[in-house]
């Protein structure tokens, strides 16, 4: 009998596949263009999706006054925290649904500040919540994705912010390995979490490059980061052996493909095409790891025609092959830039590859 989740994990370990699946994220005001042409929001029914995300933050263990303890220069109205605490500014009209985001432990700070920050708890979400959440998943024939992307190098800037922790990483200062540490443990509570809950992947992210090359050396990334991805895939892997690792960045990021194969990544997400060629990536990675994304987001999806998005789609799925191995998608969230006319050509193309 034929199954949808089941063809989703065939392609993901290039054992061949049925038909190419839809997938994308829209931003706020694309999302209610679609909504007025198809009428309706229920996208993933409509569309046809193969796969859905759970993504359940963990438990704030400070109020938000305590938080704003930790900011000495105010913030300003609207602010909101995430469960780390972290205060984020609405933007300017310009800036659309984007926020910026403001770091609690940026600047002068003493290692005790570091050891003594208040971390979210995952012990302290329902389990069984989760689990119910993946089950209903399951029973729409869906392949699950537990999204824990801002894995441990983002949210320890998010923190801390990327200057200083990145000073404090090249100087091999001590609170950069407290604050990392703390985040992995943290962080491994999570994706064990949803390892127990059953889902199919993990959906790893940490961005590591940028437009036209890497945001750290190899051997800063091998120092620092490495271990640390490592260690929660297998953590997450000691109690959901087939779980699918994905993992994001965003940017170029071909000098660390290696290392993250290494750690266990089955699935690289999204090869940016602005700064990575999918075939010469698929040509020397892809008899070892998966792909999601290679529709670009800055160049394809805004400014082609639904003509050349459809030729992309096929373009590189007939790259990937009969094995699989491509999961096609856009490669971020689609901005307002994107036609809907876009958006429409790229499910078709889906839809009629094969």
């Amino acid at each position: 009998m034929y199954s949808k989740r089941e063809d989703v994990r065939s392609m993901l370990k290039r054992n061949g596949y049925k038909k190419a699946y839809p997938e994308f994220s829209v931003c706020p005001s694309l999302h209610q263009q679609l909504i007025e042409r198809i009428g309706t929001d229920d996208f993933a029914t409509y569309f046809d999706f193969a796969t859905a995300g759970i993504y359940v933050p963990g438990v704030p263990t400070a109020s938000e006054e305590e938080f704003r303890k930790y900011y000495k220069d105010g913030l300003k109205d609207g602010v909101y925290f995430d469960s780390y605490g972290v205060a984020h500014e609405p933007g300017s009209k310009e800036a659309a649904h984007m926020t910026r985001m403001i770091h609690p432990l940026k600047g002068m700070v003493s290692l005790e500040m570091i050891k003594n920050y208040p971390l979210p708890d995952f012990k302290q979400v329902d389990q069984a919540k989760i689990a119910d959440q993946c089950s209903q998943i399951h029973s729409q024939n869906q392949f699950s994705t537990a999204h824990v992307q801002c894995s441990m190098w983002e949210q320890a800037w998010y923190l801390r912010s990327m200057e200083d922790l990145m000073a404090d990483m090249v100087t091999e200062d001590e609170m950069a390995e407290v604050l990392l540490d703390r985040i992995t443990n943290t962080f491994i509570e999570s994706v064990e979490m949803y390892a127990r809950s059953g889902v199919d992947s993990l959906f790893f992210g940490d961005d590591i490059g940028m437009q036209s090359t890497i945001l750290m050396s190899v051997p800063l990334w091998e120092t620092w980061l490495k271990p640390r991805l490592k260690k929660a895939i297998d953590a997450a892997r000691a109690i959901k052996p087939d779980l699918i690792i994905f993992y994001h960045s965003c940017g170029y990021i071909e000098p660390f493909i290696d290392g993250l194969i290494e750690c266990g990544v089955d699935v690289l997400n999204p090869i940016q095409t602005e700064c990575m060629d999918f075939r010469e990536i698929h040509a020397k990675y892809g008899d070892r790891l998966s792909f999601s994304g290679t529709i670009g987001t800055q160049s394809t999806m805004p400014f082609g025609t639904p003509d050349e998005v459809k030729k992309t789609v096929w373009r590189n799925l007939e790259i990937a092959g009969d094995k699989g191995g491509l999961l096609c998608c856009p490669t971020h969230v689609l901005e307002p830039e994107v036609p809907i006319e876009n958006v429409l050509a790229y499910v078709e193309a889906c839809k009629t590859f094969k």
